[in-house]
């Protein structure tokens, strides 16, 4: 049997070891739909559209590069009966190692949101399919025989998903938001070998939560902490972010934000971002605090995303935190 088919085996077929792992970004708030695809229309506007770009491990060996785009955009909403439906769609790609192995995805997304009592409290529900594609490249690999070769080198599944999320205006310069998901609820088979029993993408269940508290006329704080489970594995970032306000109106809009995540027992990480007009443009630096430090030299990861918001005619920004929907 050839080298890198044991490699593979080992990998994808020996059971409770194999369970494949999602892709995830230290910006949390830049690919929300990641997260949660109850979070479609969670903006004040009619359409949102971002993308964002993950480099990683450059130091240790070949990059781990994931890159994610997001289109969200409003089907219809009313701010009488404080209700609406969104759709989103949310693609992404990572690639890792010499063979190149990654997974592209693509995703429809629908989510309802209702307003209750004053609509200072909105619940929102959400809805995700789509279908993704595990693969690697051959042409770096060494065969110990020649003659052998595997079946297939990609595999094909389809992919579900549900969350839902609250958000709560306290005041009008407070308002926080939770929510939580489930993702891979099918457990898709990835198998190369048609090995499938343990070579599935494991479940993945997500909490988040953000914060928003104007404490003074131009300045804010916003913490925000995030938890995801997969297949054993835990994952719990925590950090807060302090934004300036310098102008809020309509047709000149800029504040700036800084912040600091911690990634447990993994990763910090620095995050800087500008809010221009409709525009939100975004970079972090991740340092490595695991115990592949040595390796690393502390360099983790870095990411830059950018975020466009179709506003509404004429949007009227406003002093207080205003309502992400209405």
């Amino acid at each position: 049997m050839c080298y890198a088919s044991l490699i593979l085996i080992s990998q994808f077929s020996i059971p409770n070891s194999a369970k494949a792992q999602d892709i995830h970004f230290s910006m949390l708030d830049l690919d929300p739909l990641l997260f949660n695809p109850a979070y479609s229309g969670f903006f004040d506007g009619t359409g949102r559209y971002g993308i964002i770009y993950r480099n990683q491990w450059a130091s240790v060996s070949t990059p781990f590069q994931t890159l994610s785009a997001t289109a969200e955009f409003s089907l219809g909403r009313s701010a009488r009966n404080r209700n609406g439906l969104s759709g989103g769609l949310w693609l992404s790609a990572d690639r890792a190692g010499s063979l190149g192995y990654g997974t592209t995805q693509a995703s429809a997304i629908v989510s309802y949101f209702q307003g209750l009592g004053d609509g200072s409290h909105i619940i929102s529900l959400g809805l995700e399919g789509g279908i993704g594609q595990a693969g690697f490249g051959t042409e770096e690999m060494q065969m110990a025989d020649g003659s052998e070769s595997f079946r297939r080198t990609h595999a094909f599944y389809p992919t579900l998903g549900a969350g839902a999320a609250w958000f709560w205006q306290l005041s009008d310069v407070l308002y926080t938001k939770l929510g939580l998901s489930l993702r891979n609820i099918n457990e898709p088979d990835i198998s190369y070998l048609d090995m499938s029993q343990d070579s599935r993408l494991s479940r993945r269940f997500n909490l988040y939560a953000r914060a928003e508290w104007r404490a003074w006329p131009q300045w804010s704080l916003l913490p925000v902490a995030g938890y995801q489970h997969q297949s054993g594995f835990n994952e719990l970032v925590y950090g807060c972010d302090v934004r300036w306000y310098v102008r809020e109106t309509p047709r000149d809009y800029l504040a700036f934000s800084a912040g600091i995540l911690g990634r447990h027992a993994d990763a910090a990480a620095v995050m800087l971002a500008v809010l221009w007009r409709e525009w939100t443009f975004a970079f972090s630096y991740d340092a490595n605090v695991s115990t592949l430090a040595q390796a690393s030299h502390t360099i983790g990861a870095f990411e830059v995303g950018v975020v466009y918001l179709v506003a509404k005619p004429a949007a009227a920004r406003q002093s207080a935190v205003p309502c992400p929907i209405f």
